[in-house]
C-alpha cells in the first residue's frame, strides 16, 4: 500500500493514478468513508488524462486508527502532508461533505500560501458551520449530533446501514431508485474505519466554524449542492458559503441528495470537468 507518515506518526493511505506530469486532482472524502468513495470520479478523470489522488483520512479506511487528532486542523495538515510528499502543483482540490471542510481549511492554511492550488470544489459540504448557535440560527441543534453519537456508540453497524439506506442517498424518498450495492459499499467503507475517529469526527464536521477559511480563499471555487440534501441542508451550508468566498460560484441541483456524486455521477462529473477546464 502507498502510505506516508505524518509528523505526529500517523500513517495516511493514498491512491495516486495517472500521468505524473498531468494536472493533479485531489479528492477529499466525507464522513465516515474512505478514498474508495471517489472511485467513480477517479476513473472518470484519469481516463480524461488527469492525475488523480485520494487519501483515507486519519482513523478512516486504511489509515492509522489513532486515538487523537480527529479535528479539522489535523485533517487539513494530513492532506497537506500528502500534497507535499507528492509535490502536487496547480492542483484542483475537490471535497465532499466533511471533505469539503477539509478542502476549505487546507486551501486557506496550506495550499494557497504555498502556491499549490489552482481551483477548489465544495460538494454538499459542511462549511461554514453546521451547528445552530446564536450567530448561526439556521444551523442544526446539538441534539441532532448527540443523536448521531448515541447511535454510533450503541450499534455502529446498524447506524451505518440506516444512514446509507435512508437519507444519505435519498433512498428514503418516494420513487427513489435504491441500489443495494451502493448501500453495502457505504457500510463497508464505514466499518473499515475506527469507531473513535468516527465518533470524534462528528464534532469536527458539525462544530468547526469555517467562516474565516472561506473568506481567505481566493482561487476559483465551485460550490455544488442538491436542494434535497437531508444530511447537510443547503440553506445553512452552500448558500452561505458562496457569499463568503471571494471567487465562488454556486450550482444547485434540484431534487438531488447528499450523495449525489454517486447517485448522479453522470450529471456531476461533466460539470466538474467543465469547471476544471474552464
Amino acid at each position: 500500500m502507498s502510505t506516508i507518515t505524518t509528523p505526529d506518526g500517523v500513517q495516511i493511505f493514498f491512491k495516486d493514478w495517472g500521468p505524473k506530469t498531468a494536472q493533479p486532482i485531489m479528492f477529499h472524502h466525507g464522513w465516515p468513508l474512505s478514498s474508495d468513495d471517489w472511485d467513480t470520479q477517479m476513473l472518470y478523470f484519469v481516463n480524461k488524462g488527469f492525475r488523480v489522488i485520494a487519501h483515507d483520512r486519519r482513523g478512516h479506511g486504511r489509515s492509522s486508527q489513532v486515538s487523537e487528532g480527529h479535528d479539522m486542523d489535523h485533517y487539513a495538515a494530513d492532506a497537506s502532508a500528502v500534497v507535499e510528499h507528492l509535490d502536487l502543483r496547480n492542483a484542483v482540490h475537490i471535497g465532499h461533505s466533511t471533505g469539503g471542510g477539509e478542502v476549505a481549511r487546507y486551501v486557506a492554511k496550506f495550499g494557497q500560501p504555498k502556491g499549490r492550488v489552482a481551483k477548489a470544489v465544495l460538494v454538499s459540504a459542511v462549511p461554514p458551520l453546521m451547528l445552530k448557535t446564536e450567530s448561526n440560527p439556521g444551523g442544526l441543534p446539538i441534539e441532532v449530533f448527540d443523536g448521531f453519537r448515541e447511535a454510533l456508540a450503541a450499534n455502529r453497524a446498524q447506524f451505518y446501514i440506516d444512514v446509507a439506506s435512508g437519507p444519505f442517498y435519498g433512498f428514503n424518498r418516494s420513487g427513489a431508485k435504491v441500489s443495494q450495492g451502493v448501500i453495502n459499499n457505504w457500510w463497508r467503507q464505514g466499518m473499515i474505519g475506527g469507531a473513535r475517529a468516527h465518533y470524534e469526527g462528528i464534532k469536527a464536521f458539525s462544530e468547526t466554524d469555517q467562516t474565516e477559511d472561506l473568506k481567505a480563499i481566493t482561487v476559483p471555487t465551485l460550490v455544488m449542492h442538491g436542494d434535497d440534501d437531508q444530511i447537510v441542508p443547503i440553506d445553512d451550508a452552500s448558500r452561505l458559503s458562496v457569499k463568503l468566498l471571494k471567487n465562488g460560484t454556486l450550482k444547485v441541483y434540484e431534487g438531488l441528495p447528499h450523495g449525489m456524486l454517486t447517485t448522479h455521477a453522470d450529471i456531476i462529473n461533466p460539470d466538474l470537468l467543465a469547471f476544471i477546464k474552464g
